[in-house]
């Protein structure tokens, strides 16, 4: 059992021990005063010859309910002490439990952002391949193969794309990295994507667009993150926009790895719900896979980028960490979220 809860635990167990000791020492006076008032009854029977042993019983008597008053007070004093331990201890548990949630939670969306930024880079660095501007600049069907077979070569070293597609100024994709796999891909009309308005719009080849996770229905509905920037003329930065390069990241599977890869022990993941969310707090992972882009979590974070809180509704303790963002990588307006549920009374003694 986890340390925080021991104290509550054995403030609990202290609590009892003694009110069960005390039990015994008001029983043993019981008797003894009992005993005593039969000493004094024979000692009465008994005459001036029991007149010493008539003083010995009630002193006996006086003794005995003289212990069973500091029961008393012992008792009144440890309960007051004892329920005071047991808040100090709940509280202790709250902001212990709290904070390790929030920090996991913080380490879970760090990792998010640290992936990302290296997509935002691949994205940028990939638009001023010379296969790909050619495609665009020198239209045609040799041009287009030769890039679709560079994009493959591409996918072949960076396993966590699902597809790069390269699309001319009006919208219609005219290369594929995986043109075998997904048919469909070339020809499609993504003029209305806003991954792609938002790509025309950048105003230099520093500049990139990302998109929230959503289904892509060309990539067999798979889980996708969108990255894309302007491609220019002959790659140059500040040239005229001539197309537009879209890469998408294999979301569901990297996800997955990041939140099974926090470091619960076996008891608290099997309490645990590990949640990414978005800047609306739609799921967009999670560790029962449970909610994925349809559910909303209502997550209070009362305006903190990090922190931890109760939920009475549902007796759970929650955390929570906003990106924090990575090198020129600002963050989605994301967070990492941990539920977890208390333990059940067995799990605490």
């Amino acid at each position: 059992m986890a340390q925080p809860e021991r104290v509550v635990v054995l403030s609990n167990n202290v609590a009892a021990i003694a009110d069960a000791k005390i039990r015994q020492i008001r029983k043993v006076t019981e008797e003894t005063q009992v005993l005593a008032i039969n000493a004094s009854i024979e000692a009465a029977h008994a005459g001036a010859a029991g007149r010493g042993f008539s003083v010995v019983a009630q002193a006996v008597q006086a003794v005995s309910r003289r212990i069973d008053d500091i029961a008393s007070d012992l008792s009144t004093e440890l309960k007051t002490a004892v329920v005071e331990l047991s808040e100090l201890g709940a509280e202790i548990v709250h902001q212990v439990r709290g904070e390790h949630l929030s920090d996991l939670a913080h380490h879970m969306i760090e990792i998010v952002d640290r992936n990302l930024y290296e997509r935002s880079c691949d994205v940028r660095w990939w638009a001023t391949d010379a296969a790909v501007v050619a495609a665009l600049e020198k239209p045609s069907a040799d041009t287009a193969g030769y890039a679709a077979r560079r994009l493959g070569v591409i996918l072949g070293s960076y396993t966590v794309y699902l597809d790069l597609w390269i699309a001319d100024r009006s919208g219609r994709v005219v290369a594929s990295g995986r043109p075998e796999r997904y048919r469909s891909a070339v020809g499609t009309d993504i003029s209305n994507e806003r991954w792609f308005r938002d790509a025309i719009a950048t105003r230099s080849g520093s500049e990139y667009a990302a998109c929230d996770i959503s289904h892509c229905q060309a990539l067999d509905n798979a889980e996708v993150a969108i990255y894309s920037t302007a491609v220019r003329a002959g790659g140059d930065a500040d040239a005229a926009v001539i197309g537009v390069l879209g890469i998408f990241f294999d979301w569901h599977p990297q996800a997955m790895s990041v939140i099974n890869g926090v470091r619960l022990d076996p008891d608290e993941r099997s309490r645990s719900r590990c949640l990414l969310v978005d800047a609306k707090h739609l799921i967009i992972a999670a560790s029962n896979e449970v909610g994925v882009l349809t559910e909303i979590l209502p997550l209070q974070t009362g305006g903190k980028k990090l922190g931890y809180y109760y939920d009475d509704r549902s007796g759970n303790q929650i955390g929570f960490a906003l990106t924090p963002g990575y090198e020129t990588y600002d963050g989605m307006g994301w967070y990492g979220v941990i539920v977890q549920r208390p333990p059940a009374d067995g799990d605490q003694n």
